[in-house]
């Protein structure tokens, strides 16, 4: 079994969106071990990456291959 380090950045990213869309449907998400144990992850290699995690625009951005998301 691989570890979380082993996945490819951009799989863990896509995972973690799609957890994190269904977060309104699915509250008990937010309590998710893996969720957050993935997000901590990410946001690590993100702030590897020069990204501030805390700059929602920026660690978007960043989970979205450079994809600027806009607001409509």
């Amino acid at each position: 079994m691989k570890t979380i380090d082993q996945y490819a950045v951009n799989d863990l990213k896509l995972i973690y969106l799609v957890l994190h869309t269904q977060l309104p449907g699915n509250p008990m998400l937010m309590d998710s071990d893996l969720l957050q144990d993935l997000q901590t992850h990410l946001q690590r290699m993100a702030k590897t990456a020069g990204v501030d995690v805390s700059h929602h625009a920026q660690w978007a951005t960043w989970l979205n291959n450079g994809v600027v998301l806009k607001s409509v």
